[in-house]
Order: C-alpha cells, then structure tokens, then sequence
C-alpha cells in the first residue's frame, strides 16, 4: 500500500479517458506526474508497453467506458423529461441501434433539455473518474466541484 498523493491531474483529460467510446486506444495515469495519456493497443510492441509492466505500480489503466452505465443514465434523463411528443423520440431513439447520435441530434433543438442531458452525464464520468481516484487512493487537489 502506497501512501496517499496529491497529484496535479488536468480534469478535463481524465474525464475524456473515461468518456473514451474507442477500444483501440488505451488509457494510463501518470501516478508520478499526474499525466493522462493514451496508447493505441495494437501497437503492442511500442515501448512504452514495457514501460508499464516494469512499473506497474506508477501507470494505472484507466477503465474503459461503461455503456451499460450510460445507458442506465440515458434512461433515467428519458423517465424526467416532461415534454411528451419528445420523450416519445428518445424512447425511440434510445431503443435503436446508432441511439447516442439520434439523441444528440434530437436535443439539439431542446436546448434546456440537451443542458440537462450534458450536466447528468458529465456528473456521471465525474463520479466514476472520482471513485476510480480514490479506489488508488489519489486525492487531486483540484477536483471540481460538481457543475
């Protein structure tokens, strides 16, 4: 068990690592220097592989992104949306295949709605980038408050 860090971490590219829908890219946190970055996995003879199993310790594999947690969420934005010809459109649009783009492009024209939809899921990546942190005990100094 390591001690507790405070490490400075750029918030915005942690929450892009966890927002991150590409399976060929893999993500790391720099424990030492706070760093994100990613590696893309079929270059698997790339040197820094090497470099994160001899020092496993200092580079965490951020986990990918949770589609079973976005859905939850999708669905519990659909169950509050007031407005009924659109909650129609998303439920239909949630049902079908391509369903993020259709949303996306569905609130586009609520814009109060589309606000909302942004600040659930940006709560949800904060939430899951913050247990992430602190399930290795990493205590960034600066993390937002939520929006």
């Amino acid at each position: 068990m390591h001690a507790m860090r405070n490490l400075e971490i750029v918030w915005e590219d942690l929450l892009e690592a966890f927002e991150n829908p590409d399976p060929d890219l893999v993500y790391f946190l720099d424990r030492e220097t706070g760093e994100v970055f990613s590696v893309p996995a079929e270059f698997d003879d790339d040197p820094i592989w090497d470099e994160v199993e001899l020092q496993e310790e200092r580079y965490l594999e951020i986990p990918p992104f949770d589609y079973g947690q976005e859905r939850q969420m999708i669905h519990a934005f659909i169950q509050n949306v007031e407005n009924e010809g659109l909650k129609g459109m998303l439920v239909r649009a949630f049902i079908g295949k391509s369903h993020f783009a259709r949303l996306s492009e569905i609130l586009s024209f609520y814009p109060e709605e589309q606000e909302r939809f942004h600040s659930m899921k940006e709560e949800l990546l904060t939430g899951r980038a913050g247990e992430w942190l602190e399930e290795h005990d990493i205590f960034p100094p600066e993390r937002p408050e939520q929006y």
